[in-house]
């Protein structure tokens, strides 16, 4: 007991278990007037404290237990996504079986940048089935020094055709819709002369077979005005031939896959590419929309000018049509993307999907005519879904370019040889045409030609022609 008029003493208290008490209860183990407390005074608060520590602190344990338990079910650790497919960094890895002069291809761009009409160039190649080489060239802007990587982001553009392809044939596959569906009942916006979104097909859709003329509204598109609105004018414009029966290239028609794509889903279209394709292939910097493009790390500016490229503003009238060219992405993940297309990820694209996609539905003399330069080696051309087919030299390859104001893109494979070239790149010059044929050709051990015109004066750039894609037009 304390002893009456007597405060009781003050102590000091001793935690233990490695925790600092609180400065406002460290007291002196002498009492307050400098007595020493007997050994029969036996104070009780130390060892109170102590156990109420003690509980404390297993209360706490107890409770981050029962927290992180919480977090596993409800939010299952995500690992960091694992390579789906081997990039080589630095150098090009050539393999015993390479039929491919890796270093006569650097030296070949590194002259095609030496023309001041080329910007920013991304270049990759798959051989046998493997990326053998992914590297950039030039400058993300004109003058700025900062320079073009695997990782650098540019509009696909009409590349996105075949993504868009790819998506709708994978939810055909899964049993969501039907390619032979009206694309009329799939994309209830699409409006076609003569009541024909009843008749043409989604197959019909992808194909560019609705029977409008090429391009159809894309002028106003360029004006600003609403696709759907316009999909549903459509119908006021008059038909060029039945519907499946003749093809013509579209983009705001086109872009009715997006809306066949929300409504089997019941999600944003961007969000099913990542969530179906990009994700699981790894596909890293890959994304829909401008904003995309504006938030990767490292994005290639459009450029336009022979002499003296200038960067222009992106506008955004075709990514207002995702299906049609809204894609963006770098080299690396367009690399991994025909990587798919060869067959090379079945658990994303099934061997049905890319059957249906690649199989040639219609004949397009039109694109005969504008690769006419390319006769020899590609003489005859068809459409699937969302992608070309072509006769190379007796074989066969599957390809699309894209271009809209100021950036171009292309993709050709063999799918049999797993071996092909994707390339993207910024400015006005045409000649990074002819490197997918000088690529193919080495594939196929054909003679070397100058394809991409390096050691000739050759200037067959076209001028500029607002945001149109001016490497997809015409009948074909």
């Amino acid at each position: 007991m304390t002893t009456p008029g007597r405060s009781r003493p003050e102590t000091e208290v001793i935690v233990e278990c490695g925790v600092e008490p609180d400065p406002r209860l460290k007291l002196e183990r002498r009492t307050r007037f400098g007595g020493r407390r007997s050994g029969s005074e036996r104070d009780p608060g130390p060892v109170v404290l102590k156990r109420y520590v003690t509980l404390f602190l297993i209360a706490i344990t107890l409770g981050g237990v029962a927290w992180a338990a919480t977090l596993l079910v409800t939010h299952p650790a995500q690992s960091r996504p694992q390579t789906r497919f081997e990039i080589p960094v630095g150098t090009p890895r050539a393999a015993a079986e390479s039929v491919i002069d890796y270093d006569r291809l650097d030296a070949r761009l590194n002259r095609l940048m030496q023309d001041p009409a080329m910007v920013a160039l991304a270049v990759g190649v798959v051989e046998n089935g493997q990326i053998r080489f992914v590297k950039g060239y030039g400058e993300t802007v004109a003058g700025s020094g900062d320079p073009v990587t695997p990782q650098t982001v540019f509009r696909w553009a009409s590349l996105s055709k075949g993504v868009a392809a790819d998506l709708v044939a994978l939810l055909a596959h899964e049993g969501r819709l039907s390619l032979n569906d009206p694309v009329g009942r799939r994309a209830p916006s699409l409006r076609l002369p003569g009541g024909n979104e009843r008749l043409a097909n989604v197959g019909d859709l992808l194909a560019h077979q609705l029977g409008l003329f090429a391009h159809a509204e894309d002028s106003k598109l360029e004006d600003g005005v609403d696709p759907r609105w316009l999909r549903g004018n459509l119908a006021t414009l008059h038909n060029i031939c039945p519907p499946g029966s003749c093809h013509a290239y579209q983009n705001v028609a086109y872009d009715a896959a997006s809306e066949v794509v929300e409504r089997a889903t019941g999600q944003p279209y961007g969000a099913v590419a990542r969530e179906r394709l990009f994700a699981p292939l790894g596909m890293t910097t890959a994304s829909v929309g401008r904003e995309g493009l504006f938030r990767a790390r490292s994005w290639a500016p459009p450029h336009i000018g022979l002499a003296n490229p200038r960067p222009v503003e992106i506008t955004d009238a075709y990514y207002r049509v995702p299906a049609a060219g809204g894609v963006n992405g770098s080299i690396t993940d367009l690399a991994i993307w025909m990587l798919a297309q060869m067959g090379e990820a079945p658990d994303v694209m099934p061997p049905q999907v890319l059957g249906a996609v690649q199989a040639p539905r219609v004949a397009t003399p039109g694109e005969n005519a504008r690769r006419r330069k390319y006769h020899e080696r590609t003489p005859t051309s068809a459409y699937g879904l969302g992608w070309r087919m072509f006769d190379y030299s007796g074989r066969r390859v599957i390809g699309h370019h894209g271009g809209v104001r100021g950036y171009h893109s292309v993709i050709l494979f063999d799918p049999r040889l797993r071996t092909g070239i994707v390339l993207l790149w910024t400015g006005s010059s045409p000649k990074p045409n002819g490197l997918e044929y000088e690529v193919m050709d080495m594939a196929y051990r054909l003679p070397f030609r100058d394809w991409m015109e390096i050691d000739s004066r050759s200037r067959d750039a076209q001028p500029e022609r607002g945001d149109r894609p001016e490497n997809e037009g015409g009948t074909g």
